[in-house]
């Protein structure tokens, strides 16, 4: 179903970034930009279009040797860079190696840049891939040949070795339990950027995602709700170039939010009922001992019923809002 790349020849991933010979790398004048009347013959040849879609800020030092490598081995493919508000040299690299470039005036985000990219995209098959350097091209063979397989969305995921440092691989270690716990299903890897999905089932959800750096917990949340396949394939990832575009000061909240945000895009009430029963325990076991020894009933007791109430409320208008998201 999809075209062979014949990036097999290519160096291993310990070693794709320093690059293929000149002979497999160089791009002939006539493939170096992909035009519509290629694109549209290819389409109607029957086959399935893949647009590789990269957002990037100030990833020019990556970008010149990524994209070569990239284009060896989806040498069909339609590659889509995403410029969000690039302070560097990242145009002039895209211009330099003949791929479709989506600029925005100013620095809108990572999913936003997402969003952009998947509209602008005029493949059947979207793959997201980060302008970092972290993650092989050769693999997207990889995670297409499990698409084929019946799923509508498969995720590069990362081992602990892959993390970027301990605190984000503890935060990533319990956003995976947690919403392997609410969704029911093995959740390996839920903020990799790395994944292929297909088009017409993510552009449902543009909607939905944020314009900040959270948008895969969140299209992952609403694939699992509203029953489409996920898989995972384990990826070893490579470290980044550059510095990190996340502040632990600023996205710490932002992450902590992620925790809230799982829960309420997928089941609400999975979150809310526990809290609930929590409040609810806490305040009937201090009108127990409060009785027991005074006698009387202390206004703490009521405070933490009234909240049991209001929590579980909330979370009943929550499981609704959430209902109304997901009509389709």
């Amino acid at each position: 179903m999809y075209p062979k790349t014949g990036y097999e020849r290519t160096p291993p991933v310990d070693r794709w970034r320093q690059g293929a010979p000149a002979a497999t790398l160089a791009l002939a004048p006539s493939s170096r930009r992909r035009g519509g009347d290629h694109y549209k013959q290819r389409h109607d040849e029957g086959k399935a279009l893949i647009s590789i879609i990269l957002p990037a800020k100030n990833e020019a030092a990556a970008l010149a040797t990524l994209l070569p490598v990239l284009r060896a081995a989806q040498a069909e493919a339609e590659i889509i860079v995403v410029n969000d508000g690039s302070t560097d040299s990242t145009g002039k690299v895209c211009d330099d190696a003949g791929v479709r470039t989506v600029t925005q005036p100013y620095s809108m985000g990572n999913g936003a840049a997402i969003k952009r990219g998947a509209r602008a995209a005029g493949g059947d098959i979207l793959v997201f891939l980060d302008a970092d350097g972290q993650h092989d091209p050769a693999d997207i063979r990889l995670l297409l040949t499990r698409l084929e397989q019946g799923y509508d969305m498969v995720v590069g995921a990362r081992d602990w070795a892959g993390q970027a440092g301990v605190g984000r691989g503890v935060a990533n270690t319990v956003y995976n339990a947690l919403s392997s716990w609410i969704t029911g299903f093995a959740v390996l890897d839920l903020t990799s950027g790395f994944r292929a999905v297909r088009t017409d089932k993510f552009r449902e959800f543009l909607h939905l995602l944020p314009n900040g750096f959270s948008y895969p917990t969140t299209i992952t949340m609403a694939f699992f709700r509203s029953a489409y396949a996920v898989a995972y394939v384990p990826l070893k990832v490579q470290q980044r170039v550059g510095k990190s575009h996340i502040k632990p000061l600023r996205d710490g909240i932002r992450f902590l939010l992620i925790i809230f945000k799982i829960a309420t895009l997928y089941s609400p009430l999975k979150l809310f009922v526990p809290t609930s029963a929590l409040f609810f325990v806490l305040g009937s076991a201090n009108y127990l001992y409060t009785f027991l020894h005074n006698g009387r009933l202390t206004n703490m007791s009521t405070l933490m019923w009234s909240a049991a109430v209001i929590v579980f409320l909330i979370g009943l208008i929550s499981e609704q809002i959430t209902n109304l998201t997901y009509r389709k």
